[in-house]
This record gives C-alpha cells, structure tokens and sequence, in this order.
C-alpha cells in the first residue's frame, strides 16, 4: 500500500497505533522518487540522513500531525550539512553551517527532509528551465514545464513522492507552479514566515510558503513555519493562530472582486471558461461576484522588473570567489578572480538581471527608476487595500496560459515576467495568495485560480478554498490506479 497518498491525519493514525515506521513512509518516498527520476525534481537527496533519522523517531512518541512525515525543501532555503544550490554553479558545492529558521520549525515537529528540489537558477525565471542542473519536468506531462521558481517542489507533490514541501515566492514562484502542476501552493503575507536562511533574490518580494495535495494541508503546515524571528527584521510580530478554524464555515453573503484586467483577452478561452463555472458555483452558493476596474495593475509587471532586478544585484554581489562557492581556479589578479568567478558561475538569466540592476541603482538612476518604482508600489498597495475594505477577495486566473512546452524559445527577455502577470500583484502588495485547482484545459493540462485577501487573513483565503475545492471534487493524482501496486 502506498502510504503516502494518504492524508496526512490518517497517517498520523498508524503511526500512533504502530501499524507503519517512520522509516516505511521514509522508504516509500525514496522508492516514489527513483520512480519518478526522469522528472528531475530533486538536486540533492538526504537519504542517508532521512533514514538514520526515520529509524530514531521509532523509540519516540508520536506527538504532532507531522511527526516522521518526509517534507521536500526547495533548494534556497538553507539546510545546515545538506548541499544548498540555489540551483546555480557558484553554489553547487556550498554546505550551509547554520538551518534556515523554517527548516529548524519542521525539525522541531520531526518532519524528515527528503531532499532539496529544482528551481530556476537564484529564483530568477518562471519555468525551473533556468537551473544549472536541467529543468523539472510536469507530471501531468513530462514534455511541458512545471513553472518556476518552486518547480521541483511542485512537481514532487503533484507525483504524489511526499505530501508536502516548502517552497518560495518572490513573484508568483509558488502559485504560478502550482497551477501547472494541479496542487495548492500559498504565499503567506510579506513578514509571516520568516526568511531567515532563505537565500536572498528580492528582499522586499521573497516569502517562504506551504506546497501540498490539499487546502487542510496547506493550513497544517503554514501554522507549523509560521512566528515572528529576532533574526529576521521583516518578520511580523503577529500572534500565530490557526489557519484552520474557519475552513468549513458558510461563504453566503461573501463578497469577491474580480479585476477586469485578470480576465481580460490576456487569458485564454479554456481558463476563463473554468473561471466563469467557479463564479456560477459561488453565485449558486449566495456569494456576490463583482467584476470591477482596478488602476496599476497592468503596470505591475514593469514595477515589480525594476525592484526586483535592483534589489537582485545588490543581493548577489556577495558571491565574489572568496567566501564561499565556486571559485576561480588561475585567477591573474584579483578582479580577474570576481569577474571570472561570476561569469562562470552564474547562468545567463541570472548575469541579464544583475546587470540591469546595477544599471538601475547607479547613480541618478536610483532616483529616476528605482524610487519611483517604489513609489508607485505604494501606490497599488493602497489601491488592493481599497478594493478590499469592499470586498472579502480578490480573484482571478493563476496563469494566462496552461502550462506551455519544456522546448518553447527562451529568447523572449519579458516572457518569464509576464508568465506571473495574474499573481505578482500579492507580492507588490505584500498580501497573501493561494493556487487551488479548478480543472483542465488545454492538454487536459492543470488549471489554477487565484484567490488574493487582506493582510494576516490567511485563514480567510483557507475558507473560501477549501469551499471550492469541496465543491469541485476533483481527481488531482497524475498516477491515479498506482496507489497499490
């Protein structure tokens, strides 16, 4: 029997009654990921570690929903004596000394890590097809991308290899995947989820959030990464609570506004045909659905290039040869060491961004791009703000397309910004947003719908998803009749 395509509270249950170990969900993952190797979701394995600590969590008691259950961590998110890439070549022999501060949280709950899963190279991209080690491949067919930046964490739970991973979201990195891959993926509120330890891309964008099978999922483990962090000063003080509690309770008489723009001919027909059947479905359930104009939202995509190529290049200017990474082995001089060290180690996407962001931050540039750009983020914000002092939710399509083929070009410079068009707008605001799936399209292809609330309101965006996925009732597992081979 395939334990793992259980849920979570049902293999909770063996565990306490010692019907199963530890190390048979520990085993079982290893055998799911072997199965599964031609989908490249993993860079590094901690099987040697997983299992040693899988047979210790025998002689304890099982205390918590995730004791001994396998967890995959995206590859930017520190892991103290496990290989952490960034999926780059300057990092592909960097040990990291210290636990990203989630990681020690899933530690804490004896959560077993499983390995460090694919991603674009330092985040930067939306198709994982950036990353030095070859991009992760979508279950739902294995010759499409299954997004980015958080695609080997998506693909590793549409595949049903473990039940739950962390992944990250500087500009739709989780939801976008998410979508392509038929799986909830929520980025929590900018300062909820400490980002202490996560290797840094857009400072002010990044936030680490919950990937799995299932909205309760979802909300089980976002309140386990969950708290304020001394070592992270743009971690919220906000008491943690349980994002649970109101899952189950009634929708009626809810309201949700749906920015014209996010349904507008930038989205294909097969998406925003599932759209409208979810907005019949609320409006047959007494939710009211408004479709409204916003101002700004058309012109995220060319805010959130300037911040994020800015704040990029000061982020990485650390990696210079000295420290730590790759280096340079015959350096001539020592900026003969930074400039060769640098364009050897980091990937085309990664050295575009730098450069325009240097470009951006010098000089009079700074003033005329930069806090400007700033400027105007402020601006939307207030504007999300606004619109929901009216309204419970903002929603819209995750995605304007299915996801398209592993093969297509990548010489368009906008294309892997505009990939995340539907879902960049949370993180200008800094709200929280989920994925959850609502169907097929294209290629019988995952469909996603994206649900936006206001701040810290994380268990309201649990509620109205959790409705919707109760009411789609849909069959989400790519190997449906393998579960007990």
């Amino acid at each position: 029997m395939r334990y793992l395509n259980l849920p979570l509270v049902e293999i909770n249950k063996l565990l306490k009654e010692k019907k199963i170990k530890p190390i048979d969900l520990v085993n079982e993952a290893y055998e799911n990921i072997e199965k599964h190797k031609e989908y490249n979701a993993y860079i590094t394995l901690n099987k040697e570690d997983a299992i040693r600590q899988a047979k210790e969590l025998e002689n304890k008691e099982v205390d918590n929903l995730f004791f001994g259950i396998p967890i995959a961590v995206k590859d930017n998110i520190v892991t103290k004596g496990l290989r952490t890439t960034a999926a780059s070549h300057i990092l592909d022999n960097f040990i990291p000394p210290y636990d990203a501060t989630v990681v020690e949280k899933i530690k804490e709950r004896n959560m077993i890590i499983i390995g460090k899963t694919n991603m674009d190279e330092f985040a930067m991209g939306s198709s994982s097809r950036t990353s030095y080690f070859g991009p992760p491949k979508n279950p739902w067919n294995k010759n499409k991308i299954s997004g980015g930046t958080s695609g080997g964490s998506a693909t590793t739970i549409a595949l049903r290899d473990v039940p739950i991973a962390l992944g990250s979201d500087t500009g739709g990195s989780i939801r976008q995947p998410s979508a392509y891959t038929g799986i909830v993926g929520l980025k929590p509120t900018y300062g909820r989820v400490s980002r202490y330890g996560l290797i840094a891309y857009a400072s002010s964008f990044d936030q680490i959030g919950a990937m799995t099978r299932n909205v309760y999922e979802n909300a089980l483990l976002l309140n386990t990464i969950v708290g304020h962090d001394d070592k992270d000063l743009t971690s919220s003080k906000k008491e943690n609570e349980d994002f649970t509690r109101l899952i189950g309770e009634s929708v009626k008489g809810k309201k949700i506004a749906i920015p014209k723009f996010f349904v507008s001919e930038i989205v294909s027909k097969d998406i925003l045909d599932n759209i409208k059947q979810v907005v019949k479905i609320l409006e047959e359930n007494g939710v009211i659905v408004d479709y409204i104009d916003m101002k700004y939202v058309e012109n995220t995509v060319t805010l959130y290039q300037i911040i994020a190529m800015a704040e990029a290049s000061s982020n990485l200017a650390r990696y210079d040869g000295i420290r730590y990474g790759y280096s340079y082995e015959k350096p001539n001089n020592i900026d003969d060491l930074y400039v060769k060290t640098r364009a050897n180690g980091f990937g085309e996407e990664v050295k575009k961004r730098i450069m325009v962001g240097s470009y951006l931050l010098s000089g009079e540039n700074a003033k005329t791009y930069y806090n400007k750009a700033l400027s105007i983020r402020d601006d939307i914000r207030k504007e999300f703000k606004r619109v929901l002092n009216d309204y419970d939710w903002i929603m819209g399509p995750t995605t304007a397309t299915t996801a398209y083929d592993l093969d297509d070009p990548m010489d368009d410079p906008s294309k892997s910004f505009l990939d995340d068009v539907l879902v960049m707008p949370a993180n200008m605001t800094g709200l929280p947003g989920i994925n959850v799936p609502i169907g097929f399209g294209k290629d019988n292809m995952p469909i996603g719908l994206h649900i936006m609330g206001d701040s810290f309101e994380e268990a309201k965006l649990y509620q109205i998803a959790s409705f919707i996925e109760k009411e789609l009732k849909l069959d989400l597992n790519p190997w449906k009749g393998e579960e007990n081979e």
